[in-house]
């Protein structure tokens, strides 16, 4: 894990990195199963997204707060809303196509 933005949110950082990776462990293996059918995905999504949120929405949250801090005292939030007006993220990503069966 590496260190984060700035000294005083890397401890956040661990632990947010800790919680992330052991919620996404039990991620990626049944959201390929359950990849079957649009809803089915999509159920399986949001079942996935309330657990990350009850298991590590609570230390993202901070570990956000304090890189916004950070990101702010190093006047980088001046070039960030500079990239996000030159080019705007108006419409969210598509998602793939499902993969073809062989």
């Amino acid at each position: 894990m590496s260190q984060s933005l700035s000294p005083e949110c890397t401890p956040l950082k661990k632990k947010y990195d800790s919680c992330f990776n052991s919620w996404f462990e039990g991620y990626l293996e049944p959201a390929v199963a359950a990849g079957k059918s649009s809803d089915t995905r999509a159920a399986y999504s949001q079942k996935k997204a309330d657990e990350f949120n009850q298991k590590c929405g609570k230390v993202w949250e901070e570990y956000k707060s304090c890189i916004q801090i950070a990101v702010k005292e190093r006047g980088l939030d001046t070039l960030l809303q500079q990239a996000r007006d030159e080019n705007p993220l108006v419409e969210p990503i598509p998602p793939l196509p499902p993969a073809k069966s062989s």
